[in-house]
């Protein structure tokens, strides 16, 4: 079957869409992960993300692409596949897609096969592979790493004592609430990217910088939309626990900013998660991409800091 089989169907509410007019990004995750669940049921794991499950499929590294947006109304449909599978570890394949079935969005997930309580990896069972011999796929060209390296993490460059010696912004800062927990009682991957959502504002500016108008031209509405993310899990924070979000620039070229973004615990200043975002200017209107301005260019340049990373 490969990555063609059906695993979620679902579309977009009007109140998951943001001020750029499409769906938020932490909807576009919430719905993948209902998607992982929906592949895990066919991998023979129906109760991976149920209350009284005992092993379930802990998300490790994410790599996401946003290939064409989806807008209020809009219906949505989840592909799935297994694109390898190790000793107690996955790498898994979902793609959103829009009614006619081109491809929306493509998460990568890599997972462990975990017990439920503790999140320890233990093997996976013959029959677990047997099922997952049907869902073998390779990764379609579109949902191939662009414009980020999806070489592995041996330590996280993330911490607080890092974030503050180099001025990285905080653009986010307060507790986990209860409903943003999982049925184990950890934080849902979706809440770190909604997290990064509400206060990438802090980071830009108020405005997001387009191209140069001639004079006496309407000034364009610039929005912001992101090409590619790549997301590290290192902890789980469960409710009660504090979370700040610290963000900073990495580069920038005339039509994309790399950015990177930390959630760190700042009582122990230890890492929650990391990412890297690839991210664009969109024209509201024209519904396209738009070149940043040479000053911004350079405004974003000088804000670039020297040994960020994941």
């Amino acid at each position: 079957m490969g990555e063609s089989v059906e695993v979620w169907s679902g579309g977009v509410n009007t109140w998951e869409c943001d001020e750029m007019g499409h769906l938020n990004v932490r909807f576009w995750v919430a719905k993948a992960m209902e998607a992982l669940a929906g592949l895990s049921r066919l991998m023979g794991m129906p109760d991976a993300f149920a209350s009284g499950g005992g092993a379930t499929l802990a998300v490790r590294d994410l790599h996401m692409r946003f290939l064409r947006e989806a807008r209020a109304g809009a219906c949505l449909w989840a592909s799935g596949g297994v694109i390898a599978l190790g000793e107690s570890d996955a790498d898994l394949l979902v793609v959103l897609r829009h009614a006619d079935g081109e491809p929306a969005a493509t998460f990568r997930i890599k997972v462990d096969h975990a017990t439920a309580g503790d999140l320890l990896p233990f093997p996976w069972p013959d029959r677990i592979r047997r099922a997952c011999e049907d869902m073998a796929c390779e990764v379609p060209a579109f949902a191939a790493p662009r414009s980020i390296d999806l070489a592995p993490v041996v330590q996280t460059r993330a911490g607080l004592a890092f974030a503050e010696q180099t001025g990285m912004t905080r653009i986010g800062l307060g507790v986990v609430r209860a409903d943003e927990l999982d049925v184990f009682g950890r934080m849902r991957p979706e809440m770190f990217i909604g997290r990064i959502s509400d206060g990438v504002a802090r980071l830009f500016g108020p405005t997001r910088p387009g191209p140069d108008t001639a004079a006496g031209d309407p000034p364009l509405r610039i929005g912001g939309a992101v090409l590619e993310y790549r997301v590290i899990h290192h902890g789980w924070p469960s409710a009660g626990d504090h979370v700040e979000v610290r963000s900073g620039f990495a580069d920038c070229t005339s039509r994309t900013r790399r950015v990177f973004h930390w959630m760190v615990d700042p009582v122990t200043g230890r890492p929650w998660a990391s990412a890297e975002a690839v991210v664009i200017s969109f024209d509201l209107d024209a519904r396209k991409v738009v070149d940043i301005s040479e000053a911004a260019q350079a405004e974003f340049r000088s804000r670039a800091i020297v040994g960020i990373g994941l």
